[in-house]
């Protein structure tokens, strides 16, 4: 199998690192295409407005690891490894990560480990992003060890269609890992706080620094199971939480409510002209 592996913690991380280590020690060929930086919370960003630059990164990888290090954002190297690195030899997975510190509920919006991923749904192509839910903890090794075993699992039952698997897993030993969960996405927020700082010369600037609220009440979902727990909660209790998503942000409950509540019918233009406004 070829494996593309990214992330968003940049190419030196370790959480990538033992990722393609372990992947490759199964004699999976293994692609590193990563930031040559942090670049955490980058969502989909691209780089639209200055060159790309890429160059392969020695000593650090696996011998069977083919690295790259990439000026861009998550998505940029993703887009890029399958459009010109791999534009002849596509990978059968994407993956993205070991993230360092989770990727639970609503901070999948902001994400670019799982930006990253998502680029290879977009392209048809099976995708898994992967978190340690810790930020200070730095044992990979359990995260890694399951993501061979998801490998396996799909390798032998492939899914139908092209779909992104978002995985957590929980910063403890493996022996404490309860068990693995499919999860529905949960709600996280935070309490935003901007601290006003001030540099050498007196200018001011602001440092985002907010607080996480998790909200274990979660809205049930029309299209789910109602037993079908949050990835917020399961992760908690120390479950490997694996959350399918999705690219389309389609509101479906939405879109049969406005058909209902709307007067589809009504010509703007018409409205405007009788109100005395020219289109």
């Amino acid at each position: 199998m070829r494996i593309l592996i990214s992330n968003d913690d940049g190419i030196f991380a370790k959480g990538i690192r033992t990722l393609a280590n372990a992947i490759a020690s199964c004699d999976h060929e293994v692609v590193v295409v990563a930031p040559d930086r942090e670049r955490s919370a980058t969502g989909h960003g691209l780089t639209l407005h200055q060159p790309i630059r890429a160059d392969i990164i020695e000593g650090i990888f696996h011998e069977k690891v083919t690295a790259w290090s990439c000026s861009g954002t998550p998505s940029d190297c993703v887009k890029l490894a399958l459009s010109a690195i791999l534009k002849d030899n596509p990978p059968d997975f994407v993956l993205s990560g070991i993230n360092q510190g989770s990727n639970l509920g609503t901070d999948i919006l902001y994400s670019g480990t799982v930006s990253a991923a998502m680029e290879g749904t977009m392209e048809g192509i099976t995708s898994i992003a992967f978190s340690l839910a810790s930020f200070t903890i730095k044992e990979f090794q359990p995260a890694a060890n399951y993501a061979l075993k998801l490998i396996q699992q799909l390798i032998e039952n492939p899914l139908p269609e092209a779909t992104l698997l978002n995985v957590n897993i929980p910063p403890v030993s493996e022996p404490e890992i309860k068990g693995v969960k499919i999860t529905r996405q949960g709600i996280r927020r935070y309490t935003e706080n901007f601290q006003q700082r001030f540099d050498p010369r007196g200018k001011s600037y602001y440092w985002l620094a907010g607080e996480v609220v998790e909200e274990i009440e979660q809205p049930e979902h029309i299209y789910l199971p109602p037993d079908l727990p949050t990835d917020v909660q399961a992760n908690k209790d120390n479950y490997i939480t694996i959350t399918p998503l999705q690219y389309n942000l389609t509101d479906v409950v939405t879109v049969q409510r406005l058909e209902q509540k709307l007067d589809l019918s009504i010509n703007y233009f018409s409205l405007a002209r009788s109100k005395g406004f020219s289109p």
